[in-house]
């Protein structure tokens, strides 16, 4: 049985993780689709879902994959193109929910991909990582210049969100169990902290060290 999915397509932070998975062996394939196939342009165009064929392709490829096995590929948007391309190739394919084992396998992949962008492990954990987009957006603005292209920029969510004006203080924080979202390290009690302020209507704050 081959099983193809995707994680991190719900994710404002980074790209997406395809992977493919022969279960019998444990054999696992998997790119990531770039975050600048996700900006406006190329957003727009669908880039991605074209992108999702090859990384397909080429796992066929490398697994050494045979018309005659069995696959499970995500019903998702995903896999729109890549599912019409298995057709016309008559592999033997079945759209649904993929489960385990490739599941947890590649939101872990997913994961370790997103903390190799730099965001904290602990953070991942805390904010249930994909889908808090306005505590991403936290971690975006405490590093806005840098962070801003690991971001899909084509989405209407950034369009609303990414663009919105700060205001940064320095105030005290006597208790804390704050991570600095720039360093990444605890921010211990009773200590002085740059606060980022993002100016909309909830007003969100952002701790990080003074010196960061």
């Amino acid at each position: 049985m081959i099983q193809i999915d995707d994680a991190g397509s719900g994710s404002l932070i980074g790209g997406t993780c395809i992977g493919t998975l022969r279960c019998e062996t444990g054999e696992y394939y998997y790119e990531i689709i770039p975050p600048i196939l996700y900006n406006k342009n190329n957003f727009k165009s669908k880039s991605y879902l074209y992108y999702t064929t090859q990384i397909v392709k080429n796992a066929l490829e490398e697994l050494k994959v045979i018309n005659t096995e069995n696959i499970e590929i995500c019903q998702g948007y995903m896999f729109e193109d890549a599912r019409e391309y298995l057709k016309s190739i008559n592999y033997r394919y079945e759209g649904t929910r993929i489960l385990d084992p490739l599941q947890s396998l590649i939101e872990k992949t997913f994961e370790e991909y997103s903390i190799a962008l730099g965001l904290p492990r602990d953070f991942i954990i805390y904010t249930k990582y994909p889908f808090h987009l306005k505590r991403l957006l936290k971690w975006v603005y405490a590093d806005y210049e840098n962070r801003a292209k690991y971001c899909k920029t084509g989405w209407k969510s950034w369009a609303r969100y990414g663009f919105l004006p700060t205001k940064i203080y320095y105030d005290v924080i006597y208790k804390s169990n704050y991570i600095c979202l720039k360093c990444g390290k605890r921010i211990i009690n009773n200590s002085k902290v740059k606060v980022i302020k993002i100016c909309d209507s909830e007003n969100i704050k952002i701790f990080l060290h003074d010196k960061c």
